[in-house]
């Protein structure tokens, strides 16, 4: 996720949130799921409960799943897809399950791992700091992610705008030769600006997660 963060066993913890957004490159405003009476203020935890949140996603990454099947068979020869997925909250149950390993968002994980199964490269963009990379990388790796490539923000780059940032890097990554055919995160920084044939945009209710 992007904006904030802080450090919790040794993992930056960045907030998350969202809808389902399936489209173009660029996001559009999407309705956020309405809020329930079960959902409560737990200490040190986000008020959506963790079971709606769960099935929220599940609704974003079926419809990524299934646009990842059904995009990489029609794949030419020599095409090189790739998909970016964000982390906090969008790979790893940051906000909900704040430990070290952080356990994997079992849909987003069964995503990246099928998508790997059909030669697609899983790049992670994230606006962790990356001077903790290998930490970051050995959270994702012990809960089943492949990666195959990971992009934290150096120093300078904490000074710039988080989406001009992961914007920068899926450039990075295509000028490496990849086309990137799905963009997975639970905030509109991840995924404006282009660079990416379909965006899916994960839940952060209105910014409850960040």
């Amino acid at each position: 996720m992007a904006g904030r963060f802080g450090v919790r066993h040794l993992a930056v913890v960045v907030a998350t949130g969202g809808v389902l957004l399936v489209g173009a490159a660029q996001p559009a405003a999407a309705a956020e799921p309405a809020r329930g009476a079960d959902q409560v203020q737990t200490l040190g935890r986000p008020d959506v409960p963790y079971e709606t949140w769960l099935k929220d996603v599940q609704v974003v990454a079926d419809a990524a799943g299934a646009y990842v099947q059904e995009r990489v068979p029609q794949a030419p020869t020599g095409y090189r897809p790739a998909v970016v997925l964000d982390i906090d909250n969008t790979s790893l149950e940051t906000d909900y399950t704040p430990s070290y390993p952080t356990p994997a968002v079992a849909a987003v994980l069964k995503v990246a791992r099928a998508a790997h199964d059909r030669g697609v490269k899983v790049f992670f963009v994230t606006a962790r700091p990356d001077f903790i990379d290998a930490f970051t990388r050995y959270n994702l790796t012990k809960v089943g992610y492949p990666v195959d490539g990971l992009y934290g923000r150096s120093l300078f780059d904490l000074f710039q705008e988080t989406s001009a940032f992961k914007t920068a890097k899926r450039q990075e990554i295509e000028r490496n030769g990849y086309t990137i055919i799905a963009n997975i995160g639970n905030n509109t920084t991840d995924l404006v600006g282009g660079h990416a044939e379909r965006t899916f945009k994960l839940p952060d209710y209105g910014g409850v997660l960040s």
